[in-house]
């Protein structure tokens, strides 16, 4: 009875681990399988984010200069093609790492159901130990009782032997499960974000370049051309000559009063030297004249 006693105590310890084992599976598992899902969840909101962001950059491009516009449009598109990545990356994620890990919801509550058959054979074995030491020590000298309780006893222990041996088997075989499924599920997490950022690193570095290709000096030509019409600079010509201050007026006003007036003297002075002459030339027509006459006499 003292060996048997023992045993119980030893199958007790065992199942008590086993009950640990899994209630810690159930509980780590169960927080991992909620933080992968806000991570997924978290991707998909940044992947619609940037779903708006790519329409927004398209809006304003279409409003820019020729080499602004045709490089927000490139950056645009690779940004763009960044999501389709990203939407992969969601939709691997949520098969790969959330709903493995979803499952062990199932297989723990299973586990748990091994436990409870084999915690309740024990309980019946451990029930049919007690009423047979009772027996005993109410009718010692009434065999056919004690052997009846125990047969019962021995019954009762082979059910919880076995349901103690499969559950040993159940619970070795979950615990390689479980070192399997996270060296699975972390392998996949890991590929999945290095074949992402992979990718995001080769199209970032395309919408870079797309970015730095961009003429700022040509643009800015552009735009200047856009702002100054080609006649601009005729008017201009006219807006200045008509914004002269009025002492350059005033000045050029009096500039010409006096040309004006030396042109005047100018004029009276060759008028009166021909005068002069037309005179000179009066007196030497009478001299002429006289001479003749005198020549002819």
């Amino acid at each position: 009875m003292m060996l048997l006693g023992r045993g119980l105590d030893a199958r007790d310890n065992q199942t008590r681990q086993m009950q640990d084992a899994v209630s810690n599976v159930e509980k780590h598992f169960g927080e991992l399988c909620q933080i992968f899902a806000g991570y997924v969840r978290k991707t998909a909101r940044l992947r619609d984010k940037a779903d708006l962001l790519v329409n927004e950059i398209y809006a304003y491009a279409a409003t820019e200069t020729p080499n602004l516009k045709v490089g927000l449009k490139n950056f645009a598109d690779e940004f763009s093609r960044l999501q389709d990545y990203r939407q992969a990356e969601v939709d691997r994620l949520e098969a790969k790492v959330v709903e493995p890990l979803k499952c062990y919801g199932t297989i723990v509550k299973l586990k748990r159901d091994d436990l409870r058959a084999t915690l309740t054979a024990k309980s019946r074995e451990a029930k049919q130990l007690s009423q047979l030491e009772k027996t005993r020590q109410r009718n010692p000298s009434d065999l056919h009782v004690i052997y009846q309780a125990e047969n019962e006893l021995q019954r009762a222990t082979m059910d919880a032997t076995r349901t103690t041996r499969h559950l040993e088997e159940t619970i070795d075989n979950f615990e390689k499960q479980k070192i399997r499924d996270i060296k699975n599920i972390f392998s996949e997490f890991i590929t999945i974000e290095m074949l992402f950022h992979g990718k995001a690193l080769e199209i970032y570095t395309a919408a870079y370049q797309n970015i730095q290709n961009i003429d700022e000096n040509e643009d800015l030509e552009v735009f200047r051309s856009s702002l100054y019409p080609p006649d601009y600079q005729s008017r201009l010509d006219i807006v200045r000559a008509n914004s002269k201050s009025p002492l350059q007026r005033t000045g050029s006003s009096k500039s010409s009063l006096r040309t004006a007036q030396i042109s005047r003297r100018m004029l009276r002075k060759d008028e009166e030297e021909d005068e002069e002459e037309d005179e000179d030339d009066e007196e030497d027509d009478e001299e002429d004249e006289l001479d003749t006459t005198k020549e002819v006499r």
